[in-house]
């Protein structure tokens, strides 16, 4: 069991710090103004409207079978789920003082769903890509939603935000119940295979793209202020702690991992996954604690170089 453990542990650290390294990069560029902000503004714009729907499009038309993938409806259900559980544990963490750090239970709560998981999968997974690709554009499907909806409303200013219909309808969301409704009414062939392929070939440049964007945003926070201890330890323990060991539970029960053990790893994955980005995207949009968030999000992001590797280790020695 030593040996899986090790083994799993060492082969994420490396897929992380391949990730990481370019995050890294990204930061130092934008710490040395040769990446500005209206670059970051720009490729997030190419990411979100055209190289994110190329991906969903293409991988939901060429790969998405319902009948390989009989649980697919599960996974935006999913997607929710587990952003209320984590939620509860937050709630739980903070209850002493819930008016005064929302803020954090937000940030302890909602995970990096997309330009984090999907890099890793790309790395550690790159034979079943596809399948963790179509897995995770149908968990965000579910995700996304009660990120921009909840998730605004609890890291922001006191003042209520208003509600942006354009924040959860996004182009991958769009490309994605397309792509669905055309595989799951049999009309999908009407594209030519040449444009498809099209769509494919740019859809390819989202996830490295997206991982320089997320470095870049991470980047071009300042760290005037960094969280006080016992707020560091108390989104951890939801993050990397609870969140985590409550989905091993869950996984472990249902069997979860030698049926569908991609399924399972990527579960796992989400559960400890480094907070979302979205959430300083919206601090900035709404109003509210920017050097707060930003500080809890770097601190979050170092620890989950060890904690991911950590429980993907933890599951593969359990589910042997």
């Amino acid at each position: 069991m030593s040996s899986v453990f090790l083994s799993g542990f060492e082969s994420m650290v490396e897929a992380l710090a391949r990730i990481f390294i370019i995050i890294v990069v990204a930061g130092f560029l934008v710490r040395k103004n040769v990446i500005t902000q209206n670059h970051i503004d720009a490729l997030s714009k190419v990411t979100v409207v055209v190289l994110l729907p190329s991906l969903v499009f293409s991988n939901t038309l060429q790969h998405f079978n319902p009948s390989s993938l009989p649980y697919w409806w599960l996974l935006p259900v999913a997607g929710v789920f587990m952003s209320v559980v984590g939620l509860l544990f937050a709630a739980g963490v903070f209850i002493t003082d819930l008016g005064k750090q929302r803020n954090l239970i937000a940030v302890a709560s909602m995970q990096n769903a997309g330009y984090l998981v999907l890099p890793i999968g790309q790395v550690v997974y790159p034979e079943h890509f596809t399948e963790f690709a179509l897995i995770t554009f149908l968990f965000i499907l579910g995700y996304n939603p009660f990120l921009w909806s909840v998730g605004t409303y609890l890291v922001t200013s006191s003042e209520r935000p208003s509600f942006d219909i354009k924040k959860i309808i996004t182009p991958p969301a769009v490309a994605n119940i397309i792509s669905l409704i055309l595989v799951l009414s049999g009309t999908g062939d009407i594209f030519p295979s040449v444009l498809v392929d099209s769509i494919d070939l740019t859809g390819q440049a989202a996830v490295p793209v997206a991982t320089f964007v997320l470095g870049a945003t991470l980047g071009s926070e300042s760290l005037k202020r960094l969280p006080g201890l016992r707020d560091i330890i108390r989104v951890v323990s939801v993050k990397y702690v609870l969140l985590p060991l409550f989905t091993v539970a869950v996984l472990y029960y249902f069997d979860i991992g030698k049926s569908h053990p991609l399924l399972a790893d990527f579960f796992i994955i989400q559960a400890a996954a480094a907070p979302a980005t979205g959430l300083i995207l919206q601090v900035r949009a709404y109003g509210g604690d920017v050097h707060k968030i930003a500080g809890m999000m770097i601190v979050a992001y170092l620890i989950c170089l060890l904690a991911l590797p950590f429980w993907i280790a933890f599951w593969h020695s359990l589910s042997i």
